[in-house]
């Protein structure tokens, strides 16, 4: 019998799913041997480690608006010319029809799911950067500070893009003061700092979320069912190229040039923030 690799309540998130999905042996390396990045992700490597500051930066900027923070404050704060681009971006282009009452921000919901009838059962995770929510709808949106924008394809195919409004569904009733949360109810926006005029607007229904529940429940029992050794590489080695692990792997030893990120790399949100699951408060809804 194989030892167990995935503790009772273990909790997955879009992220790691898509590392999964992106790459097997991405996910044990990462979410089961805890393994340390031997390798930088892009090239130059200033520019790239500001590229994830000015992310980190534009999303507490979005936060602190939502919190009621004066725009004329938080525009006094900003220095950095590219994050001051993305700031008056967000102000000049916000994402448009969304709910007028409720607003939370920076929130982290999860629900359980049992793969199985009799196994263990998981944590689902998501934590949304923003949700507008009123008695007949909930937005979903989440900002990207990609510096290319994917097509509606590759956004479609993103575990987030499945995951976010699966949750919603499943746990956020009572987080958007709602007695039930229908899939109709549900919308998810994508808003691009660099494209803000070209928002991603997908539409959400109850065939999709059964779909969902079904693929999402198939893709962790798999994951779960393997055990150490068994997660393979990924067949797509252009994956690889933006892979912190991919001298472990044999897949080269420089980086990738941060100019050249595509679909391939970027459906993965390699250059999104990262939830820290171990952060996350043990709250459900």
């Amino acid at each position: 019998m194989k030892d167990r690799l995935l503790p009772p309540g273990y909790p997955f998130s879009q992220s790691s799913l898509q590392d999964y999905v992106d790459c097997p042996r991405r996910f044990e390396l990462r979410y089961v041997l805890r393994q340390a990045w031997p390798a930088v992700q892009a090239q130059p490597v200033t520019e790239h480690e500001r590229h994830i500051w000015r992310g980190l930066a534009f999303h507490r900027l979005a936060h602190q608006h939502t919190l009621g923070i004066s725009t004329e404050e938080l525009t006094a704060a900003v220095s950095d010319s590219d994050l001051g681009r993305w700031w008056q971006a967000y102000l000049a282009h916000p994402p448009d029809r969304l709910p007028s009452g409720l607003r939370l921000a920076e929130v982290a919901l999860f629900t359980h799911v049992q793969p199985h009838p009799t196994g263990d059962s998981y944590r689902l995770l998501a934590k949304y950067d923003l949700i507008a929510a009123d008695s007949a709808q909930v937005v979903i949106v989440d900002w990207k500070t990609d510096q290319r924008r994917p097509s509606s394809e590759a956004l479609a195919r993103r575990l987030q893009s499945r995951v976010y409004p699966f949750v919603i569904v499943e746990a956020g009733a009572s987080l958007c003061r709602m007695a039930a949360l229908r899939a109709g109810q549900v919308t998810m926006i994508y808003w691009f700092a660099d494209y803000p005029s070209q928002i991603e607007r997908i539409g959400y229904e109850e065939t999709q979320h059964q779909a969902n529940r079904r693929y999402l429940l198939e893709l962790m029992a798999e994951i779960a069912g393997h055990g150490i050794g068994d997660f393979p590489l990924t067949q797509d080695e252009r994956r690889c190229r933006f892979c912190v692990y991919r001298s472990l792997c044999d897949r080269g030893t420089a980086a990738g040039d941060l100019s050249e990120v595509d679909e391939s790399s970027a459906a993965s949100g390699w250059a999104d923030p990262d939830v820290d699951l171990e952060q996350v408060a043990e709250t459900a809804y």
